[in-house]
């Protein structure tokens, strides 16, 4: 959804001016008031450096509200009967609710305090839950693929699944101080070519000892036995004619550990996902608040900076229908832009009162992107979550 905050002076009339913006928008928009209180203004020069910075914050609250956002969305989708939309909620409401009923929250953000101090706490909370989901999706995303890793070894073909379990004591020479027994991996349609080769690839390998141990669709499983000294060459010539040697060292306890080993795995990332959809499903609240926050002091700051004081100007919530977004517009310009300001619709050129010149000036400020009164947008795409 898009939303549009705007402020307009509202010249002594608070209430009349938000009836005429509901009114003039109703076939267009949906209108509430975007409630912001009065805060310790300070030096004209210090709003200015404010302003500068609060834009940059804005761009970075935004791309962390929207990267978990995502994180909660990639989570929550592999769960059975669980709708995205009812994890991204702030403060028990929808985003819609929450921005249409937007509220400061004066509790947590003093209005006594300095303009720059809000925005100082804001910031480092943002950061501070930011990088707390990058710590905690790091340590699931490092266990997530080692599951992934023995998951494969489980599942995979003969040339990369673990042999634990497959391979029996009887088909190992064990404790011997020259020979040893070799693994090989060779593809079901090289069953001849091996059969014809294996004893020649190198010296001391032992005359018809390879054996066929497993076979799955792709491969067949051969033990072979050969001399100790022999092994890394023979693995390198194998390689050469595609015959897979599997590093393997048989273990009468291994399979047990193989097991616990992916048990306590799978356990772990169960619980660490749990974790980070709890965390992430709060710190969005969290995030999303904050962001509509920093939104509210935005529209002060710039509301003080283009109107100048006494402070005295309504701001509202606009979410234009679809289609209807430069309809809202030009309403909105043509109501307000006696403003003035370099496309403002000043009182001298609207005492001509001529319709091409109200056109020439509405392209002028829709090329330019300038308003004679302030107004940013919020937008977060739920739907393509």
């Amino acid at each position: 959804m898009k939303y549009t905050l705007v402020s307009v002076p509202a010249l002594g009339q608070s209430q009349n001016t938000l009836l005429n913006i509901k009114s003039k928008l109703a076939s267009y928009a949906e209108t509430h008031p975007f409630n912001i209180p009065e805060f310790k203004i300070g030096t004209l020069d210090a709003l200015v450096l404010l302003s500068d910075e609060l834009t940059k914050y804005d761009t970075a609250f935004e791309q962390a509200v929207n990267k978990i956002a995502d994180v909660l969305s990639n989570l929550v989708r592999g769960q059975p009967d669980a709708l995205v939309q009812d994890f991204l909620l702030v403060n028990d409401k929808t985003v819609d609710q929450y921005i249409n009923t937007f509220q400061w929250n004066s509790m947590k953000y003093r209005t006594d305090k300095s303009l720059q101090e809000t925005t100082a706490m804001l910031t480092q909370e943002v950061t501070s839950m930011d990088n707390l989901i990058k710590t905690k999706l790091n340590a699931y995303t490092q266990n997530k693929n080692a599951l992934q890793t023995l998951q494969r070894k489980q599942t995979g073909n003969l040339s990369v699944k673990n042999l634990n379990g497959i391979v029996k004591k009887e088909h190992c020479v064990l404790n011997s101080e020259y020979l040893t027994t070799l693994f090989v991996a060779v593809p079901k349609t090289q069953y001849k070519q091996w059969n014809n080769s294996y004893e020649t690839l190198v010296s001391m390998v032992v005359p018809r000892s390879s054996t066929k141990v497993a076979e799955d669709s792709e491969y067949g499983l051969f033990s072979i036995t050969l001399f100790q000294r022999v092994v890394d060459e023979f693995t390198h010539k194998a390689r050469e004619e595609k015959f897979i040697v599997r590093e393997f060292k048989f273990d009468e306890d291994a399979l047990k550990e193989q097991e616990r080993e992916l048990r306590e795995t799978e356990e772990t990332e169960r619980e660490q996902q749990t974790e980070l959809i709890r965390l992430a499903r709060t710190n969005f609240g969290e995030m999303f608040s904050s962001w509509v926050h920093l939104k509210a002091l935005r529209v002060f700051v710039e509301s003080v900076l283009r109107f100048g004081l006494p402070i005295e100007f309504v701001a509202v919530t606009i979410a234009a229908e679809p289609k209807f977004e430069v309809k809202v517009d030009q309403t909105l310009v043509e109501q307000y832009g006696h403003l003035g300001g370099v496309h403002g619709l000043n009182k001298q050129r609207q005492e001509t009162n001529t319709e091409e010149l109200l056109d020439h000036e509405l392209q002028s400020v829709n090329s330019a992107g300038y308003r004679p009164y302030v107004q940013f947008e919020l937008e977060f795409d739920l739907e393509r979550r």
